[in-house]
């Protein structure tokens, strides 16, 4: 069983165990480059500069950052605010990094009446309770298990009080996840961490990548899109400028050897996205990118170029192990 996040979106060229600084030159921009994790997703961060101790200090307080929005985002933590929000039904003194993002997954559910919907956890535990089970049917869970996980699935039932700055639950047994969004946000987050202190040529990505300018030759950032049956290889490649780039597939976590059960939901029938579809989104922000792409995937193709213009994102690639199938332009 295959329990773990793969990696969707390639860096096309980029080394494994490159050290953080790379000189090209003196008085040259240089490369800097830092790798790890972010929601236990692979990381990294490539920043050109022209002066070392300013990146360093610019890289450290973007790691910074980076620790202290998972301590609001992470389901694998007892004590964040959505893991707090999940055990008790409320968060009192929701911090406003929480409410932002939460908000932008709202309206994202509202745009696609509810195919892409945060409060979709029920029905994941679900899955995962049955399938880590010692004995479980591999047919997947009971029909009448899966309608009781969508009963406690509504994105219309989490309210937010900014005057009280509270969150909470309408219905008992809710809960939430923000994993599709959250690295969009803390890769948003850490890219205007690190434009402040003055950088602006740098990739990004914490779980999804975002690009700021070109690179010092003036050429654009190259992304590789994952091959669904191989997402060590890249199936195709996307320039982007000034833009973030997300990327969501079934196969990302399978729940059972044969991967006919993922870890992307469908809120209105309770089953599984295909394990080797993938949809990429291309996005002015990360956090957009992020959401835009989960909910692409399970999008019906009639209504498909709607909510990516009513969400703000500018293009997606569907791909499967053949190359890519479709894209489709707001």
């Amino acid at each position: 069983m295959t329990l773990s996040r793969r990696r969707f979106i390639t860096l096309v060229g980029a080394a494994v165990g490159v050290p953080l600084l790379l000189g090209v030159g003196r008085g040259q921009p240089r490369l800097a480059r830092w790798e790890g994790t972010s929601l236990g997703a692979p990381a990294s961060l490539q920043l050109y500069h022209t002066n070392e101790a300013q990146a360093q200090a610019a890289i450290q307080a973007g790691l910074a950052e980076l620790k202290r929005l998972e301590a609001l985002f992470s389901l694998y933590r007892p004590d964040s605010a959505v893991s707090v929000l999940n055990r008790t039904g409320v968060l009192e003194n929701a911090p406003a990094d929480f409410v932002a993002l939460l908000t932008h997954a709202l309206t994202l559910a509202k745009i696609t009446d509810g195919i892409y919907d945060p409060t979709v956890q029920p029905l994941w535990s679900l899955y995962f309770r049955h399938f880590t089970a010692e004995r479980h049917d591999p047919a997947g869970p009971a029909p009448q298990a899966i309608a009781a996980a969508l009963a406690q699935v509504d994105w219309r039932a989490v309210e937010i009080d900014t005057d009280r700055q509270r969150v909470s639950f309408a219905k008992p047994g809710m809960g939430l996840t923000l994993n599709s969004g959250g690295q969009g946000y803390i890769t948003d987050r850490v890219v205007a961490v690190l434009r402040a202190h003055g950088f602006d040529r740098m990739l990004v990505d914490m779980g999804e990548p975002r690009a700021l300018s070109t690179k010092p030759d003036g050429s654009a950032w190259r992304i590789g899109i994952a091959n669904p049956a191989d997402p060590t290889h890249a199936i195709t490649q996307v320039e982007v400028v000034d833009q973030a780039i997300a990327t969501s597939g079934g196969y990302g976590t399978v729940f059972d050897e044969s991967g006919q059960f993922t870890h992307i939901l469908d809120t209105r029938t309770g089953r599984t996205a295909p394990a080797l579809v993938g949809v990429s989104v291309i996005a002015d922000s990360a956090t957009r990118a992020d959401g835009l792409a989960t909910a692409m995937l399970m999008a019906p193709v009639l209504r498909r170029q709607a909510i990516l213009r009513a969400a703000s994102g500018s293009r997606a690639l569907y791909v499967t192990p053949e190359g890519v199938i479709s894209t489709v332009d707001a």
